[in-house]
């Protein structure tokens, strides 16, 4: 799960529509839309702030050349019935013998942490431990995507095989969230709230899984094909996990978080899509939401990784605009032109996806002393498509 920044076209920057003034820049943003973000900005007083990322000029005419394929049409599908709320069942239950989050049972929206998560070998096996069960069951959830299968079903048997591995399904109860996934179907980027609505031939669906196991969350996602699925959605899916990889393969003990998005960034205007810059990645472990922020577009934020630090990768490209809007129930996020939406993802047919995916261990202990400089690199979950991600020590780099 992410949070949001947007910014204005003004010589100012708001952040979920509100101004934000130079004093508050530090403490302002959202998880899901609410909570906050920490900006480290130089601010010089009485003046208004803008946000932006230098582009050179091939990055411009790319730029260019994506608004003129978005005025030609080029991007057009096959027109579908515009998603409607359907009808949401009450949430489920959860054993009382299975811990909960801190949030649980507050309906409060909890402020993103400040604090970046690092993790002791304790950890390390607790961390992997959540995030192999998270996922075991969003593979599990993907053999269920097929038309006639409603979002509500999903959800059900999620947070069964959840609860029955003695975890919880961590967005139950996150600021009054009411269900335990996230299913986010065609124009909804995220946060789709699993109702009555069938899955229909054609539809492309993400899965949010996050499990909370032992006092840590394994957080991923992954979008999958219903049936026959257009060609263009079968290439944004396909674009958007690969972007996904290249924002993985930018991460290494001190390099700049704002190299991500500029990979990410870079691969998605080759193929004329868009990146949200709304939605945001950030730290996981013992607390859902924390720092550091992860931006997925070009960007000139500070800070730098370090090595045994966790946090998510999640990019959501589009094949119209990138503007979104959000519905009544504060958490369906759509695309403003009803264009869909993918979220890190990889292309595979939901037929397919109990023999393609592989379960591999993303968290792997780190030697405390090292008498000799080494690379670093990552070891990740190849199942994990909205993932956490964490910077290790190996002896060699690794092909992703």
């Amino acid at each position: 799960m992410g949070f949001t920044l947007t910014s204005s076209s003004s010589s100012s920057c708001t952040i979920n529509d509100q101004f934000l003034s130079p004093s508050s820049l530090s403490s302002s943003s959202r998880l899901f839309t609410w909570a906050p973000l920490s900006f480290s900005l130089p601010i010089i007083p009485g003046k208004k702030h803008v946000v932006y990322a230098k582009k050179s000029g091939i990055e411009e005419a790319l730029r260019i050349k994506r608004m003129r394929e978005l005025q030609q049409g080029d991007t057009k599908v096959r027109r579908r019935i515009p998603l409607r709320r359907g009808k949401v069942s009450p949430p489920l239950d959860v054993p009382e013998h299975i811990q909960r989050p801190p949030y649980v049972g507050t309906k409060q929206m909890p402020e993103l942490a400040s604090e970046q998560q690092f993790h002791d070998s304790e950890g390390i096996e607790k961390m992997r431990a959540a995030c192999e069960l998270a996922a075991r069951v969003l593979n599990f959830a993907g053999t269920l995507v097929r038309p006639s299968v409603t979002t509500n079903e999903i959800d059900k048997a999620v947070h069964q095989m959840i609860i029955d591995a003695g975890a919880y399904p961590s967005p139950l109860g996150y600021g009054g969230f009411p269900k335990s996934v996230c299913t986010s179907v065609n124009e909804c980027m995220c946060h789709g709230i699993p109702d009555s609505r069938q899955l229909v031939d054609g539809d492309i669906i993400n899965i949010d899984v996050t499990v909370y196991l032992n006092g840590y969350h394994g957080d991923t996602s992954k979008t999958f094909l219903c049936g026959n699925v257009d060609p263009k959605l079968q290439r944004l899916v396909k674009v958007t996990e690969e972007c996904l990889e290249r924002g993985i393969s930018a991460c290494k003990d001190g390099a700049g978080f704002r190299k991500i998005g500029k990979k990410i960034s870079e691969h998605a205007e080759k193929y004329g899509f868009g990146v949200v810059d709304r939605f945001i990645g950030h730290g996981v472990g013992k607390v859902f939401h924390s720092e550091p922020a992860i931006i997925h577009t070009y960007n000139d934020r500070p800070g730098h990784m370090v090595e045994g630090q966790t946090f998510t990768i999640e990019p959501i490209l589009t094949l119209g605009s990138t503007e979104c809007k959000t519905w009544p129930d504060n958490w369906t996020t759509v695309t403003a032109d009803g264009s869909p939406a993918a979220q890190n993802t990889r292309e595979q047919n939901s037929e397919r996806a109990r023999n393609e995916w592989e379960s591999v261990a993303p968290f792997l202990p780190i030697p405390k002393k090292a008498k000799s400089r080494r690379l670093m690199s990552l070891r990740i979950s190849k199942v994990n498509a909205y993932q956490a991600v964490r910077i290790q020590r190996v002896d060699d780099v690794e092909t992703m």
